[in-house]
């Protein structure tokens, strides 16, 4: 679809934060992508570490974020990361155009909902919890949403490439910032939140 419009080009697909780096250095000749469009779900990588990579070793490049992932639970952690829009992909057919080129265009790409949600978070205090959610790390908050999701510690630490005990220290900070006591309110707490999402 994208590369039916007279203006833009795909010029590489990668499947890991290993292959994306990879790709941007491939072929220096013909200049590096203006753009990168980024699944926050790879195989083995982390789409929220990626983009930070992406932002740091490359300023100027575009960055859009496409995901199955709640928008409300994730843009603005995008967007902290360093993208410079979020799509979901239910949306994503009607809107990936206009969203690729508002962010080529130098500008923030958000659903309306979103952007009216940022607004009123920035003009309204935080409820306890959110606040206290938003407390957390990027590290903490992607633990947090795993556990969620049913995850164990040992799968986490598979999925987030860490130690188990960087996993346990992360959620041990987790209790500590939300008032948690054990494991088991922390994994209770965590499937209420995602489902109240």
């Amino acid at each position: 679809m994208l590369n039916l419009q007279g203006d833009l080009h795909v010029c590489s697909a990668a499947g890991s934060a290993e292959e994306a780096l990879a790709a941007m250095d491939r072929e220096p000749d013909m200049g590096r992508p203006d753009m990168a469009i980024v699944d926050l779900s790879l195989k083995s990588d982390s789409g929220l570490d990626l983009v930070k990579t992406l932002r740091h070793r490359y300023p100027a490049l575009a960055i859009l974020v496409l995901s199955m992932h709640d928008e409300s639970l994730f843009a603005e952690r995008a967007l902290r990361s360093g993208a410079n829009g979020y799509l979901m992909k239910l949306e994503a057919t009607e809107h990936v155009v206009s969203a690729i080129r508002e962010v080529l265009a130098g500008n923030i790409y958000l659903s309306a909902a979103m952007h009216e949600k940022l607004a009123r978070a920035l003009a309204a205090p935080r409820k306890n919890a959110e606040g206290a959610i938003a407390s957390l790390s990027e590290r903490e908050f992607e633990v947090l949403h795993l556990i969620g999701l049913g995850f164990s510690t040992r799968e986490i630490a598979g999925k987030l490439n860490r130690s188990v005990k960087t996993i346990e220290a992360h959620q041990a900070n987790i209790k500590e910032k939300l008032h948690i006591r054990s494991g088991k309110e922390l994994m209770r707490f965590a499937i209420q939140w995602i489902e109240s999402q």
